[in-house]
């Protein structure tokens, strides 16, 4: 089970549609991790697809370059704000906060129309 639970979110995470959630769940949930270590295994997973993922979306011009500056101008700074106040609260809160981000990007996904 766990290669599959690993070549779906490999393949999710290539097409750039949340593989890391999908890895998330399965270690947290079903296979008794603690969420910190899981997201440890996240990134170390996300290393490992991300360059081929970048590939095939700059070989198939899906990037939007100002977006993406944008996203690394704003993306860095978040980094370090967001590890310092992981920090700063309590674990039981992170992880309702990490919950509820989840669960609102589900939705969100789900709910949102294409146009």
């Amino acid at each position: 089970m766990d290669w599959f639970i690993g070549f779906l979110a490999g393949a999710a995470g290539g097409m750039g549609i949340g593989g890391g959630g999908i890895l998330l769940l399965y270690l947290t949930a079903f296979s008794g991790i603690e969420q910190l270590s899981a997201q440890g295994i996240n990134l170390v997973f996300f290393l490992g697809t991300a360059p081929a993922a970048i590939f095939w979306h700059i070989k198939n011009r899906f990037i939007k370059w100002k977006n993406a500056y944008i996203s690394l101008v704003f993306g860095i700074p978040g980094v370090f704000f967001g590890f310092y106040i992981a920090n700063c609260i309590d674990k039981t809160m992170l992880r309702l906060c990490f919950a509820l981000l989840l669960l609102y990007i589900g939705l969100r996904g789900f709910l949102k129309k294409e146009g």
